[in-house]
């Protein structure tokens, strides 16, 4: 150090000494290391180091952290680890801190693991496996199918468990499936219920054709029929009269028909063009052109209101007149007959009471519409506003789902008639008559009085009506 002293260093020398005074202090760092814990600074086989992570993880020591502990170590400093880590650690190096020739081996699960042949495939393993992913895969398919495409549920609305036994089947005869009409409208209509009268019931006839003959200038013509028993009223039930409003009874039933066959939906939405307003009954025509409804609102208010608007809005929708009276026909309803839109004032749409009772018996039996659709065509029927031709005439108790229909020159109701009995009779009635004569009307509600007394007394003693003989082309 006198050296030193005496002659100056320059810089390189000076760097040079404090290098050599480093690397002086770090070897004796690293000795008092080795003799504190030799293993910190034994090279690890991959082997050892897979037992010394999983002995840190399985010991409470392994938590610390690997690089703190190991500068403690390299600084001297007392480290977490376990005495007995210390001195297993320890037996593996000798007492001058160098390495043991000694090899670590391998562990019984790994000499297994490496020492393990190889499985052949198993061909039926395999086949099994691929039948359970097929299963697997059809059930997922069909749960998917299920979810977009879901059955309609039936039996939801307000009197449908009533509707579903509302005739008997021993009275219909069943035809053969027909072709599907024209312009997309599904032909549900296949099997044609025959009106099997039984027994006339002569004594209420009577009593109606006086009520008739009392009332100049009016003409009368109807067809009461209950299936349960045969018992019938029939006063010129052929004649063919001016449908008015009643018209919309087939409309609404081929509607519903295209329903069912998936051609139009519920929620489709139709819009109201210039050529389709109509006046007279409804409310739609007092919109902007161009308003758009629902296809079930547009039918709704056809029946409820008996809305001429929504009315030829369906004949467009469904096709136009021609398609519409082909359909008449298919079902059996030989003088029903579409030619002219809503309003019809000068009754050039044609109507029988012996046709709109033959379509009300199909409606109640099922044979043109599914049961959903059945009961929606029922419910609305129920709604209709105008209550007051054949509805003032029923007893206590009883119901009714119908339409009416009213022009200048005729009145008329149809529908279908359910007694406290739980018996059910089909009723359709018209009446000519001098322009906007009340008469009518009133002619309407005395004979519906008489019919409905008589159907329930006959229904409480007739006796079922005998099989039919004949089918309907």
């Amino acid at each position: 150090m006198a050296e030193y002293a005496r002659k100056p260093l320059s810089v390189g020398q000076r760097r040079q000494l404090l290098k050599q005074r480093r690397q002086a202090a770090q070897k004796r760092v690293r000795q008092q290391s080795q003799n504190l814990h030799p293993q910190s600074l034994r090279p690890k086989s991959p082997i050892a180091k897979r037992r010394a992570n999983a002995t840190s993880i399985q010991s409470p020591e392994g938590l610390v952290n690997p690089r703190a502990q190991q500068r403690s170590v390299q600084l001297g400093l007392p480290t977490s680890r376990s005495s007995a880590t210390a001195r297993r650690d320890s037996q593996s190096f000798a007492s001058d801190g160098q390495r043991t020739d000694q090899k670590a081996t391998p562990s019984p699960r790994n000499r297994a693991r490496t020492s393990r042949p190889q499985r052949k495939p198993n061909w039926i393993q395999n086949v099994l496996r691929l039948g359970f992913l097929g299963l697997g895969m059809s059930a997922m398919a069909g749960t998917a199918l299920a979810i977009l495409h879901p059955e309609p549920p039936s039996g939801t609305l307000a009197g449908s468990k009533q509707a579903l036994n509302l005739l008997s089947p021993s009275n219909l005869v069943s035809g053969d499936r027909g072709a599907s009409g024209s312009a997309g409208i599904a032909n549900f209509g296949a099997t044609v219920p025959v009106l099997n009268p039984g027994k006339e019931l002569t004594e209420a006839k009577a009593k109606i054709q006086a009520l008739a003959a009392a009332q100049k200038d009016l003409e009368a013509g109807m067809f009461f029929y209950n299936p349960e028993n045969g018992a019938y009223l029939d006063v010129a039930g052929d004649r063919a009269f001016p449908a008015a409003s009643t018209i919309k009874l087939p409309i609404l039933v081929a509607f519903f028909q295209a329903i069912d066959a998936g051609q139009i939906r519920l929620d489709e939405m139709l819009a109201m063009r210039k050529e389709l307003i109509a006046s007279e009954a409804g409310v739609m025509q007092y919109l902007p052109v161009g308003t758009k409804f629902s296809a079930l609102e547009t039918a709704d208010k056809m029946i409820t209101i008996s809305d001429n608007t929504a009315t030829n809005m369906m004949i467009d929708r469904l096709g136009g007149m021609t398609a519409l009276n082909q359909r008449f026909r298919g079902w059996g309803l030989t003088q029903t007959s579409l030619q002219n839109v809503l309003p019809d004032l000068k009754g050039t749409n044609t109507v029988t009471p012996k046709d709109l009772s033959t379509l009300m018996l199909k409606i109640g039996q099922g044979d043109l519409l599914t049961p959903r659709s059945r009961d929606l065509v029922l419910d609305t029927l129920r709604r209709t506003v105008t209550n007051t031709l054949l509805p003032p005439g029923l007893g206590e108790g009883a119901t009714i789902a119908h339409k009416t229909g009213d022009i200048g020159s005729v009145v008329g109701d149809a529908g279908l008639v359910g007694m406290p009995n739980g018996q059910r009779y089909v009723a359709a009635i018209f009446v000519k008559r001098p322009h906007n004569d009340s008469r009518a009307q009133e002619l309407i509600r005395q004979i519906s009085k008489v019919s409905y007394q008589a159907l329930l007394s006959s229904s409480k003693t007739a006796s079922p009506p005998p099989t039919a003989a004949k089918t309907a082309p």
